[in-house]
């Protein structure tokens, strides 16, 4: 199996150490965006992604300061970089090598600038949302200069598993990004909903929060049997059986 998760706004690049780590499988594609995106000044970022001009400012500096050969000097692992909800539940802090291990085989990030990122790639400090409308040499917008390249990468990842199910814990602007037609195996998608008095309700910082543990339950228990997940109790979550149906399970609390 491969779960696929939303990468985070939030970067940490604080250096540590890093001995063992992987590059981008597709980093000569992340390095043609980041050539077009060295054309935008402060007002024409700002623009292009509807950020403050802190902002801006910030990742004019990061395009400017980008090293198309500098990933392994400049860059840090993906999975200690990105911090937000996502990746509060998620928690690496206490990961050990086996843990990153089966991370490295079933987990994917799915990105704006580099595509799909595995846990122990190297990657430069960014800010691209998958929705953002760069016109680009592929098109007017990342979904179509990704085209099937991250499906592509993800059918591979799937071929090597024994399970060639894609678990999607992604938010829907990233999960675009995968070609549902060309995908070479099934998909599942789970979602996490909290009850407010008789009623079901999607939260959205609490539904971020629980995609990372349930990737965390995943990779800490090793589970490679589909079945096994729902299993999952962390935060007073538990599988609906109710409200649930093959390819869409529901956790709620």
């Amino acid at each position: 199996m491969i779960i696929v998760l939303s990468p985070a706004k939030s970067l940490d690049m604080t250096p540590v150490s890093q001995a063992e780590h992987t590059l981008p499988i597709l980093k000569s594609d992340a390095n043609k965006l980041v050539k077009n995106l060295k054309q935008y000044d402060m007002a024409g970022l700002r623009s292009l992604m509807s950020i403050s001009e802190k902002l801006a400012i910030e990742n004019v500096t990061r395009y400017n300061q980008f090293k198309p050969r500098g990933y392994e000097t400049h860059g840090k692992r993906a999975i200690d970089t990105f911090v937000g909800d996502v990746y509060r539940g998620l928690n690496v802090s206490d990961f050990k090598k086996g843990d990153y291990n089966f991370a490295q085989k079933h987990l994917r990030i799915l990105s704006g600038l580099y595509g799909v990122l595995r846990p122990l790639d190297m990657m430069q400090p960014y800010r691209l949302e998958m929705g953002t409308k760069l016109t680009n040499e592929r098109g007017k917008n990342l979904y179509e200069y990704w085209g099937t390249k991250i499906t592509n990468e993800i059918n591979k990842d799937l071929r090597a598993s024994k399970e060639s199910t894609l678990i999607n814990l992604a938010s829907e602007e990233y999960f675009k990004s995968i070609k549902k037609d060309k995908l070479k195996g099934d998909i599942l998608t789970i979602n996490f909903k909290e009850y407010k008095g008789d009623q079901l309700k999607f939260v959205s910082f609490t539904a971020k929060v629980a995609r990372g543990m349930m990737a965390r339950y995943i990779i800490k228990n090793r589970i490679k049997n589909l079945q096994d997940i729902k299993g999952f109790s962390e935060d007073r979550y538990s599988y609906s059986d109710e409200h649930s149906s093959e390819n869409n399970w529901l956790f709620v609390r």
